[in-house]
C-alpha cells in the first residue's frame, strides 16, 4: 500500500462501542464512498455496518480495506451536525448517526429531472413570509397558513410531536399539490427531494436537499426530546441546522418555552388578542377550597353538573394512579406546599417536611394557616371511579396503558372516560375535560412542572375544540390564582411565561443555566475528578450537575473521559 491514499473514518454500528476507525478506501469502491455512506468494514474477527464520517489521505500502512458500500446515509452536513449533537448532550454519534439514516437501506437515490411538481400555496410575496423567530398561536388555531407561507420559499422540513399529527399534515399538504415526505417511511423520498419533509422529532435529521426552511410544531412539547442518550431536542437541532444552512427556522407553540423566548431575543410573534381568544375553550377553575367539597374527594358540584348530562362525552384526568397519598392541612384544606419554590412537600424519615425540586427543608408546619395538623390524604384512579359511578349514575371507563385500542375507539359518544393525562391521546373528541385535581401538575417536584401543566391544558384545548363551538376545560385546584391558571383562563400564555421566567432567574434554572443528571452505578468514580461546585444535588435517579450554559457543561463532562457503558447522561432533563 503506497502513501497518499483515501482513507475513511467510520463510525461502527455496534451497542456500546465509542470509538471511530480508520479504513483504507479500496480502489474499487473510488468513488462510491462519500462522508455519510453506509459501509460494512472488518472489526476485529466479523464484519460491521458503520458510517464513514471523514475522509482523507495519508499513509494507509496496515490500515484494512473497506469491505462494501452498503447504501447513502446521512448528508455531509448532517453528519457535522451528528457531531455536534453528541458533544452538546453528551452522548455517542452513533446514535444519532442511527436517527438519521433510513431503517432500511437505500441503495441510492435518484434526484427529480424535473420540478417536483410544487404549485403556488397563494403566498409568493417575500413580504408574506412568516418572519424567523417565535410563533405563539392558539391552541386550536390552523398552523397550515404558516407551513404553506414557509413552504413557498423552497424545501422544508416540519417537525410535530407526533406521528399521527404528521400523517394528518401529510393528507392535508398533499390535497394542496404538493409533494411530502413523511418520515421515517419516505426517507429516500425526501433525499431525492421534495417539498415538504414532515416526522415526528427525528425528522430534523431528514435529508432536504436544497433547505429552504425549518417548521417546529409544538416546540414545547417535551416529546420532542430524545428519550435515550444523547437526549437531543428537536426544536435546538432545528435551530443549529437552520443557522448553519443559512435559512430561517420557525417555531410555534401556544405557549412557547423559555429556551425558545431566550433564544428569540424575547420577541414572541403572536395573533391579535379576538382571535387568540377565539383559539382557546372555555376554561373554568373550580376551587377545591371553597368548601366545594371535602378534602377526601374530588366529586364537586362542579364536576357533576358538567358530566351528569347523558348527550356529554366527558375525559376526566388524574395523574394518580390506585390509592395515592399526599399531604394536606386539616384547618385550612391546602396542599402542603415550598415556601421557597411552591412545590408540594413530602413527610421524610426524620420528621420534617422536605422539597424535592430544591431540596429545602422545615417543620411539618402548614405554610398558609400555621397549623400542624397535616394529614395524609387518599386520592386514585381507582377510588375515583367507583365514588363518580354512583354519582353519576352512568359507567365510567378507566382508561390505561393496558386499555385496548379498539375499547377505547367503540365506546358511545356519551362516555365518561377517566385515566391519567394518557386518557387525553387516547380519546380523540369530547365535550369536557376535567382535571380531577390539577394541584398535582401545580405542585409537582419537578422544575418544568408549570410548563408541563400548561402543556396538558393545551392538549386538552384541542381535544373539546375551540370557545365557539362550545368547548370546555374544568380545572379543579386549590390555588385558581395560579399564573398558569390565569394564563389559560385570559387565553394569553404570557402571563405564565414572564413569571416562570423570574422564578428560574430567582432559583438559577434553565434557560439560565445548564442541567445534566448523571446515573448508573459508575456514575460516583466517573465524576470523581469533577470540581463539586457544579454538582447540582443527588438522588436515586442520580447525580444533577450545573454549569453555566450548554456549551460549558459539554466540555466539562467531555473532559472526564471516555463515558463507562453503565453510567447514563441525561442533558436538559425535563422530569427534575
Amino acid at each position: 500500500m503506497s502513501d497518499g491514499a483515501l482513507i475513511a473514518r467510520v463510525v461502527p454500528d455496534v451497542t456500546g462501542l465509542d470509538k471511530q476507525f480508520d479504513y483504507l478506501v479500496p480502489q474499487f469502491l473510488l468513488g462510491r464512498v462519500h462522508v455519510g455512506s453506509l459501509v460494512r468494514v472488518p472489526l476485529g474477527p466479523r464484519r460491521v455496518r458503520g458510517w464513514v464520517v471523514e475522509l482523507d489521505t495519508g499513509p494507509t500502512e496496515s490500515l484494512r480495506p473497506i469491505a462494501a458500500v452498503l447504501g447513502v446515509g446521512p448528508s455531509p452536513e448532517v453528519v457535522s451536525l451528528a457531531a455536534w449533537a453528541a458533544h452538546r448532550w453528551c452522548g455517542r454519534m452513533r446514535s444519532v448517526l442511527k436517527s438519521a439514516s433510513a431503517a432500511t437501506l437505500v441503495p441510492s437515490v435518484v434526484r427529480p429531472s424535473r420540478g417536483s411538481g410544487r404549485v403556488d400555496s397563494g403566498v409568493t410575496q417575500v413580504d408574506s413570509w412568516p418572519p424567523t423567530g417565535v410563533h405563539r398561536i392558539a391552541p386550536c388555531a390552523d398552523r397550515l397558513a404558516l407551513i404553506l407561507s414557509a413552504a413557498s420559499r423552497g424545501p422544508i422540513i416540519v417537525c410535530t410531536p407526533s406521528i399521527d399529527d404528521a400523517a394528518r399534515l401529510d393528507a392535508r399538504l398533499r390535497r394542496r399539490g404538493l409533494r411530502v415526505a413523511v418520515m421515517p417511511r419516505d426517507w429516500a423520498v425526501a433525499a431525492g427531494g421534495c417539498d415538504v419533509v414532515v416526522g415526528s422529532r427525528t425528522a430534523v435529521w431528514a435529508p432536504c436537499p436544497d433547505l429552504a426552511g425549518i417548521v417546529v410544531l409544538d416546540e414545547h412539547d417535551e416529546t420532542l426530546q430524545e428519550e435515550r442518550s444523547p437526549t437531543w431536542h428537536a426544536r435546538d437541532v432545528a435551530i443549529e441546522r437552520a443557522r448553519r444552512a443559512g435559512v430561517p427556522c420557525w417555531l410555534v407553540s401556544p405557549s412557547p418555552s423559555l429556551e425558545a423566548i431566550e433564544w428569540a431575543g424575547g420577541v414572541v410573534h403572536h395573533p391579535s388578542r379576538l382571535d387568540e381568544r377565539a383559539g382557546w375553550p372555555l376554561v373554568e377553575a373550580v376551587d377545591l377550597g371553597a368548601g366545594d367539597a371535602p378534602i377526601s374527594t374530588m366529586v364537586t358540584r362542579s364536576l357533576l353538573d358538567a358530566a351528569r348530562e347523558p348527550d356529554r362525552r366527558v375525559v376526566m384526568v388524574l395523574n394518580t394512579k390506585g390509592r395515592a397519598r399526599r399531604l394536606v392541612c386539616k384547618a385550612c384544606s391546602q396542599r402542603a406546599r415550598c415556601e421557597r419554590c411552591g412545590a408540594a412537600v413530602s413527610l421524610d424519615s426524620a420528621g420534617v417536611l422536605h422539597c424535592a425540586r430544591c431540596q429545602a427543608t422545615r417543620p411539618p408546619v402548614c405554610a398558609s394557616c400555621g397549623s400542624t395538623r397535616l394529614v395524609s390524604v387518599g386520592l386514585g384512579i381507582s377510588r375515583l371511579r367507583d365514588d363518580l359511578e354512583a354519582a353519576l349514575k352512568r359507567p365510567v371507563l378507566e382508561v390505561s396503558a393496558q386499555t385496548p385500542d379498539e375499547i377505547v375507539e367503540s365506546a358511545p359518544e356519551a362516555t365518561v372516560f377517566i385515566g391519567t393525562e394518557a386518557v387525553l391521546h387516547r380519546v380523540r373528541r369530547a365535550d369536557a375535560v376535567v382535571f380531577l385535581d390539577f394541584d398535582d401538575e401545580l405542585l409537582a417536584p419537578r422544575f418544568r412542572a408549570h410548563e408541563q401543566a400548561m402543556t396538558l391544558l393545551i392538549r386538552a384545548a384541542r381535544l373539546v375544540g375551540p370557545r365557539a363551538q362550545g368547548g370546555r376545560v374544568l380545572v379543579q385546584t386549590r390555588h385558581p390564582d395560579h399564573e398558569v391558571l390565569v394564563a389559560a383562563l385570559h387565553a394569553d400564555t404570557e402571563r405564565w411565561s414572564v413569571a416562570e421566567r423570574d422564578r428560574r432567574r430567582l432559583l438559577d434554572l434553565p434557560p439560565e443555566c445548564a442541567l445534566a443528571r448523571v446515573s448508573g452505578e459508575g456514575a460516583s468514580s466517573w465524576l470523581a475528578g469533577l470540581d463539586q461546585a457544579v454538582v447540582f444535588g443527588s438522588s436515586s435517579a442520580g447525580w444533577l450537575l450545573r454549569a453555566g450554559d450548554a456549551d460549558t457543561l459539554a466540555d466539562m463532562l467531555a473532559a472526564l473521559g471516555p463515558r463507562p457503558a453503565d453510567v447514563r447522561v441525561h442533558v436538559d432533563p425535563h422530569r427534575v
